[in-house]
């Protein structure tokens, strides 16, 4: 059984919106930690719902966050938690894009995922699996679980941008042209962007080429 996601909900009501972003936030943060978001977006994307879930567990190292699944390297976490973690996540999320979809009477085409950090990393795992291809995935400061598995996974190749600080000291800016070529060798289109002495976050530049990616990818 799958856990119910509380979110956060910016925009035109519910059955009116023509397109669709969810934010999916990094490990020990929550919803609101991106949901900010939407105010530089909305007047780029007219007609534009956004959304931010809390992932389902709360976190192992932040008490008032939250975490999609454990990580070894931070939380002492093992690697079977860690990928059961993941698995029943993917399964959380799934149900919610199925159910917000549903509920504001579109198709995946109108979606779009934005993730940072571990919210990348859940988002690069579940966009590829899902069998209708959402209209994109913009990926922030993160990195692609098990890219051995993906080419024999991928079941819909949603165009995908990656992006990252050259000076992140969380996650290795290396993990962005490793996972660009592992997401291209399954398929997928990737575009990427480097924001030049931006650390583990998302600058001006970054979320600029973001907006760029998405405006002609949905329906407005």
């Amino acid at each position: 059984m799958t856990r119910a996601l509380k979110f956060g909900r910016r925009g035109p009501a519910r059955g009116r919106a023509r397109s669709l972003v969810v934010f999916l936030h990094g490990y020990g943060a929550d919803g609101a930690d991106l949901l900010g978001l939407a105010d530089p977006l909305a007047p780029h994307l007219p007609g534009t719902a956004f959304l931010a879930p809390d992932a389902p567990e709360r976190s192992a190292v932040n008490p008032f966050g939250r975490q999609w699944f454990p990580i070894p390297w931070l939380d002492g976490a093992s690697a079977a938690a860690a990928a059961a973690g993941l698995g029943a996540a993917a399964a959380d999320l799934d149900a919610f894009l199925d159910a917000r979809l549903a509920e504001e009477g579109l198709a995946p085409a109108a979606l779009a995922l934005v993730g940072f950090s571990q919210g990348t990393m859940i988002a690069l795992h579940v966009a590829p699996r899902r069998p209708a291809a959402v209209a994109a995935v913009v990926g922030f400061s993160g990195r692609l679980l098990g890219p051995e598995a993906l080419a024999g996974e991928v079941r819909s190749r949603p165009p995908v941008l990656l992006v990252h600080g050259d000076s992140d000291p969380v996650v290795a800016p290396e993990a962005l042209p490793e996972a660009a070529a592992a997401l291209a060798e399954a398929g997928l289109a990737v575009e990427t962007h480097v924001s030049p002495g931006c650390g583990h976050g998302i600058a001006p530049d970054g979320l600029a080429a973001a907006l760029a990616f998405l405006a002609p990818r949905l329906p407005a």
